[in-house]
Protein backbone atom coordinates (compact mmCIF):
# COMPACT_ATOMS: atom_id res chain seq x y z
CA UNK A 1 0.00 0.00 0.00
CA UNK A 2 1.15 3.60 -0.92
CA UNK A 3 2.23 5.75 2.07
CA UNK A 4 1.24 8.88 1.18
CA UNK A 5 2.45 10.89 4.35
CA UNK A 6 5.63 9.34 4.02
CA UNK A 7 8.08 12.43 5.53
CA UNK A 8 5.25 13.87 7.49
CA UNK A 9 5.78 14.09 11.47
CA UNK A 10 3.08 14.03 13.99
CA UNK A 11 3.10 14.88 17.48
CA UNK A 12 0.46 14.50 19.66
CA UNK A 13 -0.42 16.18 22.94
CA UNK A 14 -4.06 13.43 23.18
CA UNK A 15 -4.59 11.12 25.35
CA UNK A 16 -7.91 8.55 25.74
CA UNK A 17 -9.63 7.62 22.60
CA UNK A 18 -9.97 10.51 19.67
CA UNK A 19 -6.48 11.74 19.46
CA UNK A 20 -5.17 8.09 19.49
CA UNK A 21 -6.80 6.81 17.00
CA UNK A 22 -6.38 9.46 14.56
CA UNK A 23 -2.41 9.42 14.71
CA UNK A 24 -2.20 5.51 14.37
CA UNK A 25 -4.48 6.45 11.15
CA UNK A 26 -2.08 8.79 9.79
CA UNK A 27 0.73 6.51 10.95
CA UNK A 28 -1.07 3.67 8.85
CA UNK A 29 -1.00 6.42 6.04
CA UNK A 30 2.87 7.00 6.30
CA UNK A 31 3.54 9.52 8.44
CA UNK A 32 6.26 9.10 11.67
CA UNK A 33 4.55 9.87 15.25
CA UNK A 34 5.39 10.87 18.87
CA UNK A 35 3.22 11.13 21.77
CA UNK A 36 3.97 13.40 24.41
CA UNK A 37 2.50 12.14 27.57
CA UNK A 38 1.54 13.94 31.21
CA UNK A 39 3.63 11.96 33.31
CA UNK A 40 0.75 9.68 35.01
CA UNK A 41 0.66 8.45 31.15
CA UNK A 42 -2.53 8.30 29.05
CA UNK A 43 -5.86 7.01 31.33
CA UNK A 44 -6.44 4.79 28.04
CA UNK A 45 -3.52 1.92 29.00
CA UNK A 46 -5.33 1.89 32.43
CA UNK A 47 -8.82 0.82 30.66
CA UNK A 48 -7.97 -1.08 27.69
CA UNK A 49 -4.38 -1.80 28.13
CA UNK A 50 -4.39 -4.29 24.82
CA UNK A 51 -6.15 -1.29 22.86
CA UNK A 52 -3.39 1.40 24.22
CA UNK A 53 -0.73 -0.96 23.22
CA UNK A 54 -1.94 -1.81 19.49
CA UNK A 55 -2.94 2.18 19.23
CA UNK A 56 0.49 3.27 19.98
CA UNK A 57 3.05 0.20 18.97
CA UNK A 58 4.45 2.42 15.80
CA UNK A 59 4.95 5.55 18.17
CA UNK A 60 7.74 7.44 20.24
CA UNK A 61 6.44 8.31 23.64
CA UNK A 62 7.36 10.32 25.87
CA UNK A 63 6.10 11.64 29.01
CA UNK A 64 6.97 15.18 29.79
CA UNK A 65 5.82 17.76 32.19
CA UNK A 66 4.74 20.81 30.09
CA UNK A 67 4.16 23.00 33.12
CA UNK A 68 8.15 22.54 33.82
CA UNK A 69 10.69 24.73 31.93
CA UNK A 70 12.32 21.73 30.84
CA UNK A 71 9.51 19.32 29.60
CA UNK A 72 8.29 22.59 27.79
CA UNK A 73 11.43 23.22 25.94
CA UNK A 74 11.78 19.31 24.89
CA UNK A 75 8.51 19.59 23.16
CA UNK A 76 9.18 23.23 21.34
CA UNK A 77 12.31 20.81 19.98
CA UNK A 78 9.93 17.98 18.62
CA UNK A 79 7.44 20.80 17.30
CA UNK A 80 10.07 22.66 15.48
CA UNK A 81 10.72 19.54 13.17
CA UNK A 82 7.25 18.87 13.40
CA UNK A 83 4.13 19.03 10.57
CA UNK A 84 1.78 18.44 12.64
CA UNK A 85 0.66 18.83 16.48
CA UNK A 86 -2.66 16.77 17.62
CA UNK A 87 -4.38 17.79 20.79
CA UNK A 88 -7.55 17.19 22.70
CA UNK A 89 -7.54 19.63 25.17
CA UNK A 90 -9.76 22.70 25.93
CA UNK A 91 -8.46 25.76 24.19
CA UNK A 92 -8.73 27.52 27.71
CA UNK A 93 -5.90 25.25 28.93
CA UNK A 94 -3.66 25.22 26.21
CA UNK A 95 -3.68 28.86 26.03
CA UNK A 96 -2.31 28.41 30.24
CA UNK A 97 0.19 26.41 28.86
CA UNK A 98 1.15 29.44 25.79
CA UNK A 99 0.32 26.94 22.98
CA UNK A 100 -2.97 28.97 21.73
CA UNK A 101 -3.25 29.36 18.44
CA UNK A 102 -1.75 33.09 17.63
CA UNK A 103 1.15 32.09 19.56
CA UNK A 104 1.64 28.69 18.44
CA UNK A 105 1.60 30.17 14.85
CA UNK A 106 4.03 32.76 15.56
CA UNK A 107 6.40 29.96 16.91
CA UNK A 108 5.93 27.31 14.31
CA UNK A 109 4.44 29.50 11.29
CA UNK A 110 4.32 25.82 8.80
CA UNK A 111 2.54 23.60 12.23
CA UNK A 112 -0.78 22.28 10.80
CA UNK A 113 -2.32 22.22 14.46
CA UNK A 114 -5.79 19.34 14.50
CA UNK A 115 -7.48 20.23 17.64
CA UNK A 116 -10.37 17.98 18.77
CA UNK A 117 -12.93 19.39 21.31
CA UNK A 118 -16.24 19.01 22.28
CA UNK A 119 -18.10 21.46 20.07
CA UNK A 120 -15.96 23.59 17.45
CA UNK A 121 -16.36 27.23 18.02
CA UNK A 122 -17.46 29.19 21.02
CA UNK A 123 -18.58 26.17 22.94
CA UNK A 124 -15.27 24.65 22.85
CA UNK A 125 -14.31 24.91 26.37
CA UNK A 126 -17.81 22.53 27.60
CA UNK A 127 -16.63 19.53 29.06
CA UNK A 128 -17.87 16.57 27.80
CA UNK A 129 -17.05 13.25 26.51
CA UNK A 130 -18.58 10.35 24.00
CA UNK A 131 -21.38 9.59 26.64
CA UNK A 132 -22.62 13.43 26.71
CA UNK A 133 -21.94 13.48 23.01
CA UNK A 134 -24.24 11.08 21.67
CA UNK A 135 -27.05 12.40 24.08
CA UNK A 136 -26.79 15.81 22.88
CA UNK A 137 -27.68 14.19 19.52
CA UNK A 138 -30.38 12.12 19.77
CA UNK A 139 -28.84 8.73 19.12
CA UNK A 140 -29.07 7.31 22.62
CA UNK A 141 -31.65 4.01 23.57
CA UNK A 142 -31.83 4.66 27.51
CA UNK A 143 -31.59 3.02 29.53
CA UNK A 144 -29.28 0.68 27.65
CA UNK A 145 -25.53 2.31 27.15
CA UNK A 146 -24.11 3.01 23.86
CA UNK A 147 -22.17 -0.38 22.50
CA UNK A 148 -19.26 1.81 20.96
CA UNK A 149 -17.83 5.31 21.29
CA UNK A 150 -19.67 6.73 18.23
CA UNK A 151 -18.51 10.86 18.57
CA UNK A 152 -15.00 9.43 19.87
CA UNK A 153 -14.32 7.32 16.72
CA UNK A 154 -16.20 9.58 14.23
CA UNK A 155 -14.17 12.66 15.40
CA UNK A 156 -10.78 10.46 14.74
CA UNK A 157 -11.94 9.76 11.62
CA UNK A 158 -12.72 13.56 11.38
CA UNK A 159 -9.48 14.96 12.58
CA UNK A 160 -7.49 12.82 10.11
CA UNK A 161 -9.04 14.18 6.95
CA UNK A 162 -8.67 18.27 8.70
CA UNK A 163 -5.33 17.25 9.11
CA UNK A 164 -5.23 15.92 5.44
CA UNK A 165 -6.95 19.42 4.67
CA UNK A 166 -4.50 21.73 6.70
CA UNK A 167 -1.17 19.88 4.85
CA UNK A 168 -2.82 20.88 1.53
CA UNK A 169 -3.67 24.16 2.58
CA UNK A 170 0.18 24.45 3.74
CA UNK A 171 1.43 23.34 -0.03
CA UNK A 172 -0.60 25.73 -1.72
CA UNK A 173 -0.12 28.84 0.76
CA UNK A 174 3.04 27.93 2.90
CA UNK A 175 1.60 28.45 6.22
CA UNK A 176 -0.10 25.79 9.06
CA UNK A 177 -3.58 26.32 9.64
CA UNK A 178 -5.63 25.38 12.88
CA UNK A 179 -8.04 22.47 12.05
CA UNK A 180 -11.03 21.99 14.94
CA UNK A 181 -12.69 19.17 14.88
CA UNK A 182 -15.42 18.93 17.32
CA UNK A 183 -17.24 15.38 18.74
CA UNK A 184 -20.43 17.16 19.61
CA UNK A 185 -20.41 18.22 16.04
CA UNK A 186 -19.84 14.72 14.82
CA UNK A 187 -21.90 12.97 16.98
CA UNK A 188 -24.89 15.37 15.43
CA UNK A 189 -23.60 14.22 12.03
CA UNK A 190 -24.39 10.70 13.42
CA UNK A 191 -28.00 11.58 14.41
CA UNK A 192 -28.78 12.63 11.33
CA UNK A 193 -30.47 8.88 9.99
CA UNK A 194 -32.97 9.51 13.06
CA UNK A 195 -33.82 13.06 12.49
CA UNK A 196 -34.84 12.37 8.80
CA UNK A 197 -36.45 9.45 9.58
CA UNK A 198 -35.01 6.62 8.33
CA UNK A 199 -34.01 4.71 11.16
CA UNK A 200 -36.80 5.41 13.26
CA UNK A 201 -39.28 2.85 14.66
CA UNK A 202 -41.39 1.40 11.63
CA UNK A 203 -38.91 3.52 9.13
CA UNK A 204 -37.79 1.83 6.23
CA UNK A 205 -34.24 1.08 8.59
CA UNK A 206 -36.24 0.75 11.37
CA UNK A 207 -38.05 -2.46 11.35
CA UNK A 208 -40.75 -1.52 8.68
CA UNK A 209 -38.77 -3.22 5.35
CA UNK A 210 -38.83 -7.06 5.70
CA UNK A 211 -35.78 -7.04 3.82
CA UNK A 212 -34.05 -4.96 6.33
CA UNK A 213 -33.62 -6.19 10.29
CA UNK A 214 -32.45 -8.38 12.69
CA UNK A 215 -33.93 -11.81 12.95
CA UNK A 216 -33.59 -14.99 15.70
CA UNK A 217 -32.10 -18.10 13.89
CA UNK A 218 -31.43 -21.30 15.81
CA UNK A 219 -29.29 -20.29 18.64
CA UNK A 220 -29.01 -16.17 17.78
CA UNK A 221 -29.91 -13.94 15.49
CA UNK A 222 -29.32 -12.44 11.81
CA UNK A 223 -28.68 -9.44 10.15
CA UNK A 224 -30.45 -9.38 6.52
CA UNK A 225 -30.05 -6.02 4.44
CA UNK A 226 -31.45 -6.61 1.33
CA UNK A 227 -32.16 -3.16 0.80
CA UNK A 228 -31.17 -2.86 -2.96
CA UNK A 229 -33.91 -4.31 -5.51
CA UNK A 230 -31.89 -6.62 -7.11
CA UNK A 231 -30.95 -7.98 -3.47
CA UNK A 232 -34.78 -7.77 -2.02
CA UNK A 233 -36.18 -9.82 -5.04
CA UNK A 234 -33.15 -12.80 -4.86
CA UNK A 235 -34.15 -12.52 -1.06
CA UNK A 236 -37.77 -12.45 -1.43
CA UNK A 237 -37.75 -15.28 -3.84
CA UNK A 238 -35.61 -17.57 -1.28
CA UNK A 239 -36.73 -16.53 2.24
CA UNK A 240 -39.96 -15.17 2.44
CA UNK A 241 -42.03 -11.80 0.96
CA UNK A 242 -42.77 -9.94 4.62
CA UNK A 243 -41.59 -10.19 8.11
CA UNK A 244 -43.39 -13.47 9.00
CA UNK A 245 -42.43 -15.69 6.00
CA UNK A 246 -38.77 -14.78 6.89
CA UNK A 247 -38.94 -14.73 10.32
CA UNK A 248 -40.06 -18.53 10.13
CA UNK A 249 -37.55 -19.29 7.39
CA UNK A 250 -34.71 -18.04 8.66
CA UNK A 251 -35.52 -19.86 12.49
CA UNK A 252 -34.62 -22.99 11.23
CA UNK A 253 -30.41 -22.50 10.99
CA UNK A 254 -27.86 -21.45 12.46
CA UNK A 255 -26.79 -18.05 12.28
CA UNK A 256 -23.09 -19.03 10.73
CA UNK A 257 -24.93 -21.16 8.37
CA UNK A 258 -26.74 -18.58 7.19
CA UNK A 259 -24.07 -16.68 6.56
CA UNK A 260 -22.46 -18.93 4.54
CA UNK A 261 -25.83 -19.59 3.00
CA UNK A 262 -26.28 -15.60 2.18
CA UNK A 263 -22.32 -15.52 0.68
CA UNK A 264 -23.11 -18.86 -1.82
CA UNK A 265 -26.62 -16.95 -3.12
CA UNK A 266 -24.77 -13.03 -3.16
CA UNK A 267 -27.67 -11.94 -0.18
CA UNK A 268 -26.45 -9.29 2.42
CA UNK A 269 -26.71 -11.78 5.18
CA UNK A 270 -23.96 -11.94 8.61
CA UNK A 271 -24.59 -13.48 11.68
CA UNK A 272 -24.53 -11.34 15.12
CA UNK A 273 -21.87 -11.47 16.91
CA UNK A 274 -20.66 -10.15 20.59
CA UNK A 275 -17.51 -8.86 20.03
CA UNK A 276 -14.33 -10.47 21.07
CA UNK A 277 -13.15 -9.80 24.59
CA UNK A 278 -9.57 -8.33 25.21
CA UNK A 279 -7.84 -10.68 27.63
CA UNK A 280 -6.27 -7.80 29.10
CA UNK A 281 -9.51 -5.84 30.22
CA UNK A 282 -11.03 -9.35 31.53
CA UNK A 283 -11.16 -7.57 35.37
CA UNK A 284 -12.79 -4.26 36.25
CA UNK A 285 -10.53 -1.43 36.36
CA UNK A 286 -11.36 1.13 38.89
CA UNK A 287 -11.54 4.26 36.86
CA UNK A 288 -9.62 7.36 38.51
CA UNK A 289 -10.65 10.56 38.13
CA UNK A 290 -8.45 13.28 36.92
CA UNK A 291 -9.87 16.46 37.65
CA UNK A 292 -6.28 18.76 37.05
CA UNK A 293 -6.12 17.15 33.30
CA UNK A 294 -8.63 18.36 31.27
CA UNK A 295 -8.85 16.54 28.58
CA UNK A 296 -12.03 16.37 26.27
CA UNK A 297 -12.66 12.78 25.48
Amino acid sequence: MSQPLSGVVVVSLAVNVPGPVAVARLVDLGARGTVVQPPAGDPLERYAPGWYAELSRRLEVLRLDLKDPGGRRELDELLAGADVLVTATRPAALARLGFDWPHLHEAFPRLVHTSIVGRAGERADVPGHDLTYQAAAGILAPPAAPRTLAADLAGAERAVSETLAGLLLRERTGEGTLREVGLGDCADDLGAPVRRGMTTPGSLLGGGFAGYGLYAARGGHVALAALEPHFWARAEELLGADHAQIAATLAGRSPDEWEAWGEEHDVPLAAVREPERDPACEHEHEHEHEHEREVTA
